[in-house]
């Protein structure tokens, strides 16, 4: 079976990680004399730098072994560490599928990576024979592919990521930072018949917590072990910690929350398709819609000056916007401007 290990830059191999006294000691009570905190206060302990209860948390929520869980400072995070791992700087290579989030390629710039992209068919899905040939290139080492992917809305065929993660030699990265907002099954069932396969999922949007800035990958132990040994020591802050927690154990609030989105989501399509300007809504299974209008730019500068932001994807996707589902409130005020430019 295909050892993800060799991909593994040997300096990262190498590696010694950084090691606190926090990191040795497993208790949770003691004298802590070791970090040079102040003693007093409430917020003078450095936080948990192996994030033990908010894993285990997020292993009994998803049903996945605490070793093949890491978190992260963002999935910015996880993306960098990705590139810091597996692609040598000036030499590998990485490939996106376009149009997709653009952190990708500033990641793969900041780590002097050369960064592919190989367009989506007109469906938005994976055109696998162009991007076969590019599976035998021994500098690609990192397939990054965002499911149900930014900004098109729509999650990419399961069976062709597997396809890809069987051919390919080096690094899957799946980025199901929406997952929870589609019908679609996770691909973390497939890290164990996979193991060049880690899959990103994240705090920030179905538990509404973006501002809290955890994400979460699943992979094997042996990824897991390396992305923790490259990580800074005290990645993700007490406060956050404890807000991920106590928002997690409220199942209840984030169904909710998350059904609402969703019959919003349906709502604003159908409004949407009636207006003038619209050419064409395309089907979502995330927390957004792209909206291909007469004129991008026109709608989005009046939406602006009448201090409503969306997102003019039209640089990407053809004279798009793409919008955010709001509350009910927010979306009804949209419309009202939206109707109004459409006279």
């Amino acid at each position: 079976m295909f050892d993800p290990a060799s991909l593994v830059r040997p300096n990262i191999r190498n590696l010694v990680p950084y090691s606190s006294a926090r990191d040795e000691y497993t208790g949770k009570t003691g004298i802590f004399l070791d970090a040079n905190e102040n003693p007093f206060g409430t917020l003078n302990r450095y936080p948990d730098p192996r994030q033990a209860e908010l894993k285990k948390a997020v292993s009994e929520i998803k049903g996945i072994p605490v070793e093949n869980i890491f978190l992260g400072n963002g999935s910015d995070e996880i993306i960098d560490l990705c590139f810091r791992i597996f692609c040598s700087p000036s030499s590998d290579r990485a490939l996106a599928f376009s149009p997709t989030y653009g952190m990708y390629g500033v990641s793969a710039s900041v780590n002097d990576v050369d960064f592919i992209t190989v367009p989506l068919d007109k469906n938005f899905q994976i055109d696998f024979p162009a991007t076969a040939p590019h599976l035998k290139d021994k500098k690609l080492k990192l397939i990054i592919i965002c499911s149900p992917n930014n900004p098109t809305g729509n999650c990419i065929d399961r069976k062709t990521i597997l396809k890809i993660a069987s051919a390919f030699r080096g690094i899957v990265l799946v980025d199901e930072a929406y997952i929870d907002f589609s019908g679609q099954a996770s691909l973390t069932d497939s890290i164990d018949s996979h193991p060049n396969l880690i899959v990103m999922q994240t705090f920030s949007k179905a538990y509404g917590l973006a501002s809290a800035r955890i994400g979460i990958a699943f992979a094997s132990s042996e990824i897991i072990n390396y992305l923790n040994r490259v990580k800074p020591p005290y990645n993700i802050s007490t406060i956050n910690q404890k807000t991920v927690l106590r928002r997690i154990t409220n199942r209840s609030y984030f169904t909710g929350q998350v059904r609402k989105i969703k019959s919003e989501r349906e709502r604003m399509r159908l409004e949407l398709e009636k207006l003038n300007m619209t050419e064409k809504v395309w089907p979502s299974d995330a927390n957004f819609l792209l909206v291909k209008v007469k004129d991008a730019g026109k709608t989005y500068k009046y939406l602006v000056d009448n201090g409503i932001i969306v997102r003019n994807r039209s640089s990407v996707a053809g004279n798009s916007l793409r919008i955010t589902i709001g509350t009910r409130k927010e979306n009804d005020t949209l419309l009202k401007f939206l109707k109004s430019m459409d006279i």
